[in-house]
């Protein structure tokens, strides 16, 4: 892949990635509306006892929305309660104490777009992973991309299978808990898992 349109995502999971992986050019549709139930605002870790979601609260989900224009709920405290999540389930893997630092910072300060939040937290993510891949946003909402890009705009999506995914096959690695390897969680699973290998596995996940 060359060029790939993709939406923006909290904490992205490791299919999301992968495809970033693999393409020299991402365009990150920012004209789009928001879209309840999807990765834009909620992301899957493993945790002591199962799998377990992280879902940001916005306000007036019911209405349509631009995904720019989206606000965070924070009459819940969802920021504590996400990184106290994090921490059950990440303290004590091999990674963590060296990645915590660069998440903490933006679950201790106030959060009121989500589109703000997901973007910084993809920049943190990028760099620890080690990808550097050409980044450009949608100047208006692309309806029908052009012949060489590949839409994949709501493709990874907790309603969808992603062994139905043509780019990716989850390459298994050790994980905190449980000896079922738990696949297609977000990439702090990986990160903190295993550290400065992650890249490695997620060419690994590329199916090329």
């Amino acid at each position: 892949m060359k060029t790939i349109l993709l939406e923006l995502q909290y904490l992205p999971n490791i299919a999301y990635f992968s495809a970033l992986l693999q393409a020299e050019t991402i365009i990150i549709e920012q004209h789009e509306f928001f879209e309840k139930q999807s990765f834009r605002n909620r992301a899957v870790i493993r945790g002591p006892h199962q799998a377990e979601t992280l879902s940001v609260p916005v306000l007036n989900s019911n209405s349509k929305q631009l995904i720019q224009d989206v606000k965070i709920d924070n009459t819940q405290n969802w920021q504590k309660t996400h990184w106290r999540t994090i921490n059950a389930a990440y303290a004590k893997s091999p990674y963590f104490e060296f990645f915590a630092d660069y998440f903490l910072p933006i679950y201790d300060k106030k959060q009121d777009n989500l589109w703000d939040l997901n973007l910084q937290l993809l920049t943190i993510c990028l760099k620890l992973s080690k990808l550097n891949p050409t980044i450009q946003f949608s100047e208006n909402y692309i309806k029908v991309p052009s012949n060489d890009v590949l839409d994949l705009r709501s493709e990874i999506h907790p309603k969808k299978n992603i062994d139905k995914l043509t780019f990716f096959c989850p390459f298994v690695y050790s994980q905190n808990f449980g000896n079922d390897f738990v696949q297609n969680l977000s990439i702090i699973d990986l990160l903190f898992c295993k550290g400065t290998d992650s890249k490695m596995i997620l060419q690994k996940s590329l199916i090329i």
